[in-house]
């Protein structure tokens, strides 16, 4: 089985960090369907080292079911980098990942995310200063490269290596393309054979299906395999992957409102988290009969109540549409890093 530091990992089938998405809720009832590994959604340093009220609320997670607590972090600087992941270890952290692919530019201005392909030397320094400062296990997020004349994922590669990451996952397109185009997979597959086993490498991007995780594996050589936009409204895909069956009408309905239950939990919020908790049922929603007006109705709703019954009235006889499928592309700009 994949590890990453001391932890052995039951499968090789990784839950993507994605902003707005792994929540506390959303990781739980992943690793409940099988996924090995949630990451958090990318946190800031500078929020942590502050001990923002607001950013503390992000490194909430459940103790008896995210084992291990892998919490990711940006920034820019090492010493702020060190000081944010100490207050992850106080809050239960046991792996630091760290976000060197995150393409918007909120992020890049502040020479974090995807900007550090731009600085190996200062990437590397930080994976080093977190390790030291921590005792964790470090691992980190790249892209191929900044743009197509700029792949350096190798080089990457190398540097984080020295500095002692234990695992690298890399989405194999680079930050000018965002999420555009076809990921190259060759990219996972140079880089795996690069490495060898000095450290696991995830593989990551356009994995919307069984088919597609096991293609991965199969043409890249690679340990892990990342899932990130195929899980939105599907993380019963963790569950299909070690062998188990699509979900039942009345199983999506249960799952969809226990999410949302444990997403108003979440925000302390009832109409704050109806608002925010729209995009899942547009992702849990998608590919069924009646999708589309189903999303019409939601997004007129905010009391917990009306869109509780309207779950209720749509997912208790909702049937997969095959042609609908490809009618209405998810909104994948969530899925940040």
């Amino acid at each position: 089985m994949p590890r990453i530091g001391p932890y052995e990992l039951s499968n090789p089938y990784v839950l993507a960090p994605m902003a707005g998405v792994s929540e506390m809720p959303f990781r739980v009832i992943a690793f409940g369907m099988g996924a090995a590994l949630c990451p958090t959604e990318l946190v800031s340093a500078q929020g942590l080292m502050r001990t923002n009220t607001r950013t503390l609320r992000y490194l909430r997670h459940d103790k008896a079911v995210e084992k291990p607590y892998c919490l990711q972090i940006f920034g820019g600087e090492p010493e702020v980098m060190a000081r944010a992941a100490l207050v992850g270890k106080d809050w239960g952290a046991q792996i630091i990942d760290i976000n060197m692919g995150c393409p918007v530019k909120k992020v890049t201005k502040t020479q974090a995310g995807s900007a550090l392909l731009c600085d190996p030397q200062r990437a590397g320094e930080i994976v080093r200063h977190i390790r030291e400062a921590t005792g964790l296990p470090v691992s980190a997020k790249i892209r191929s490269g900044w743009d197509a004349n700029n792949r350096n994922f190798l080089e990457m590669a190398d540097v984080l290596g020295a500095a002692g990451v234990c695992a690298l996952a890399v989405h194999p397109r680079t930050r000018a393309q965002g999420y555009s185009g076809k990921a190259d997979w060759n990219v996972i597959k140079e880089l795996k054979r690069h490495v060898g086993s000095a450290f696991a490498v995830i593989g990551n991007g356009d994995v919307k299906t069984v088919e597609d995780a096991r293609r991965m594996q199969e043409t890249t050589g690679c340990d892990m395999v990342m899932i990130g936009r195929g899980a939105l409204g599907n993380p019963w895909l963790f569950r299909q992957l070690l062998g188990g069956d699509a979900p039942s009408p009345a199983e999506r309905q249960a799952l969809v409102l226990e999410h949302l239950a444990a997403h108003v939990r979440f925000i302390e919020d009832p109409m704050g988290a109806v608002r925010a908790f729209r995009k899942h049922l547009a992702w849990y929603a998608h590919g069924l009969f009646g999708a589309s007006a189903f999303r019409n109705d939601i997004n007129r709703i905010d009391s917990l109540e009306q869109v509780t019954e309207r779950i209720h009235q749509f997912f208790a006889a909702a049937d997969v549409d095959a042609q609908a499928a490809e009618e209405y592309d998810v909104d994948y700009r969530q899925a940040l890093g």
